[in-house]
């Protein structure tokens, strides 16, 4: 689509900045300084022009992008509505509360699309901390600290008068605003507020308005929040535009309430008396653009829409703005128009798959009325790294609750457990605990042990009562070999070692495993009973080769769901995975970092370090790149935070062509 700029300045730059990769073509610039205007439009083989009514009247581009000063937005998009362009605007959309809701009307009653910056609640680390609060965690949050430390514009902008004009608020508070408007619906009230004129004396140019701000605003969806904005406070300070927000059960705290991309350690997590953790959001970085408000702005319209909902947000700030400013003034507790914004609070997409009655079509993630075979489009939607839950480290059992919650913390959300793991009990009361994320925001794999081939719903109902869950999201086959049955394994870590080694490792007189009269096909057939009781949503099955999955396809009614299997670069099971992706089958990597030397290996090293990574996050992205998830299990705090941020590392050929090599067709531990 062609658009014009209004203003050249040093945001119009930077807006110019990302046109070549968008799908906007820069036909015109306005700006009053010829000079300026001309410049910019030469980088973009566009007509520069130093009068808008001229621009307008002369050039036909749909979509005017307003870049002008503060206090000219308002006039400016005003002009361009009433030439029935489609307006993207710079914030703040005005000064006055009633002008920018005029200007929304006038966009309607138009038919006209109109939005406005800033695009951080679009942006990676803010979605990621509303996926964290909204998914129960941080249980209901109601109090909140924001800060908008725009600094000294007279030390480190070249047109700092603009900023001076018009203060804090309306330039650095409407970052914190539009994303906590966005997540919990509209302001109720301004309690209080003060300002004050803190200013360095050496300066000739002072702002003509408070330089320092504090309010504390009322939300209408229940939280209360605190918000400094100043020009005083320097914008390299500790705390330059961040939000924490405090719930009952814990606390998050986004470093950058407007940053364009998410950093590793941009959002950290607290739960209720536990410290901070980082919270990676799990995605290579991804910067976005300034151009990318006007660009999805221009893709609705192409699609027909008139957008608007941005500018309503935005003009509900400006109203903040205007109540704060008039709480500064001794109004008191000042009122905020809704401007027809509803009370919400964040939401998290859900993990695991729909409730409901499964099907008895051969469909790998067990969705209604799949065929005999499904693509790896239609499988299972898993986080690209879970968490393993077994309390086995080193030959020894630990009590792993305490790292399982730190995991939970740092974002983890696909947990795997098993009933040989025996801390299934444990792991209920953790789940019981206030701020647990939501069942929906959770994927709980569980595993039936080799003793229970027979008794397959027996050790599911054990499961779900010791996790105190109704349901799996995905239930598996442990080993594809039966052994003799000892009973149900319930409380099993409670028992002496011996009595849990006798239970779960049933021995013959000749000292081999004691096997049970039943096949695999049988088991499975078990397997899915339990699935159509509605006990787990899908099924799985590890530890097992190609010829064994393929006979158990070739018999079963519901493909598995999830295969998983030990996997790392020296074994990377490339054609199971293959044939499981063909097919549907998410693929699940346990014990991706434990396979003795891996760790250790040069190719490993000389990847990381090209990444600023460590080996082991190497190890798991090259998991996380061929579409397998990795649960790796760890102790230590900063390894499960580690492990989690691996996700974001983003491997390149070169990279992949070493990895290849640590392939050990002899492996075997």
């Amino acid at each position: 689509m062609n658009c014009a700029f209004v203003g050249a300045g040093a945001v119009a730059r930077k807006y110019a900045d990302g046109l070549a990769s968008s799908s906007l073509s820069l036909t015109a610039v306005c700006d009053l300084d010829a000079e300026r205007a001309e410049a910019l439009a030469s980088d973009h083989d566009a007509i520069a022009y130093t009068d808008l009514s001229a621009l307008l009247s002369a050039e036909d581009a749909p979509l005017v992008v307003n870049l002008t000063s503060h206090e000219a937005h308002a006039g400016i998009t005003e002009q361009c509505l009433h030439a029935d362009r489609h307006v993207f605007g710079e914030k703040p959309l005005a000064l006055d509360a009633d002008e920018a809701a005029e200007l929304v009307a006038t966009a309607e009653d138009r038919g006209l699309a109109l939005g406005c910056a800033p695009i951080n609640h679009l942006c990676d680390a803010q979605r990621h901390a509303a996926a964290l609060v909204g998914d129960g965690r941080l249980g209901p949050v109601r109090l909140g600290y924001a800060h908008a430390h725009v600094g000294r514009v007279t030390e480190w902008h070249d047109a700092p008068d603009s900023f001076l004009s018009v203060g804090p608020l309306y330039d650095g508070g409407v970052y914190p605003l539009n994303l906590l408007v966005d997540w919990f619906g509209p302001v109720e009230r301004v309690r209080v507020a003060d300002g004050l004129g803190a200013w360095p004396d050496r300066e000739t140019r002072e702002p003509n308005r408070e330089s320092h701000v504090e309010a504390t605003l009322s939300f209408a969806s229940g939280p209360t929040v605190r918000l400094t904005a100043s020009l005083y406070a320097p914008h390299r300070s500790r705390e330059f535009n961040s939000l924490e927000l405090h719930g009952d059960d814990g606390s998050l705290y986004l470093a950058d309430s407007g940053a364009l991309a998410a950093d590793a350690d941009t959002v950290r997590v607290g739960g209720s008396g536990r410290p901070y953790v980082d919270a990676p959001h799990p995605a290579p970085r991804r910067e976005r653009s300034y151009i990318e408000g006007p660009a999805r702005l221009a893709a609705a319209i192409e699609r027909g829409r008139r957008p608007r909902e941005s500018a309503r947000r935005a003009s509900h700030v400006v109203a903040v703005c205007n109540a704060v400013e008039r709480a500064v003034e001794g109004d008191g507790p000042v009122a905020v128009d809704a401007c027809e914004l509803e009370p919400t609070r964040p939401s998290a997409p859900p993990v695991r798959p729909p409730a409901g009655r499964p099907s008895a079509g051969r469909s790998a993630s067990g969705s209604v009325g799949g065929g005999e075979r499904t693509s790896r489009t239609s499988a299972l939607r898993l986080p690209p790294v879970g968490f393993g839950c077994s309390r086995y480290r080193d030959g020894e059992y630990v009590d792993r609750i305490d790292s399982i919650a730190t995991a939970l913390d740092a974002g983890y959300r696909l947990l795997d457990s098993a009933e040989l793991y025996g801390n299934e009990a444990r792991l209920g009361d953790l789940l019981a605990r206030p701020g647990t994320p939501d069942r929906d925001g959770l994927f709980l794999v569980s595993k039936v042990w080799n003793t229970n081939h027979e008794h397959v719903a027996e050790a599911c109902e054990g499961t779900l009562d010791a996790l105190g869950v109704d349901a799996l999201d995905c239930y598996m086959l442990h080993w594809p070999t039966a052994w003799a049955y000892q009973g149900p394994l319930s409380g099993l870590a409670e028992k002496p070692p011996d009595e849990q080694e006798r239970l779960t490792f049933p021995f013959d007189d000749d000292g081999e495993p004691e096997t049970a009269d039943t096949t695999l096909t049988e088991t499975w057939a078990r397997m899915e009973r339990v699935r159509e009781r509605g006990l787990t949503r899908t099924l799985g099955i590890c530890n097992v080769d190609i010829d064994q999955i393929e006979r158990l396809a070739a018999a079963a009614d519901v493909l598995p769901a999830v295969v998983q299997v030990e996997s790392h670069p020296y074994r990377p099971r490339t054609d199971l995975v293959r044939w499981c992706h063909e097919r549907g089958i998410r693929v699940i990597a346990h014990s991706p970092l434990s396979a003795p030397g891996l760790l250790d290996e040069p190719a490993l090293a000389a990847v990381a370090d090209a990444h600023d990574a460590t080996s082991a996050q190497v190890a798991l992205a090259w998991q996380v790149d061929r579409g397998v998830v990795p649960i790796p299990s760890s102790t230590d705090p900063d390894h499960v935070v580690a492990n989690l941020a691996a996700a974001r590392l983003a491997l390149t050929d070169d990279d992949r062509e070493r990895l290849v090599t640590l392939e050990d067709p002899e492996f075997e531990r």
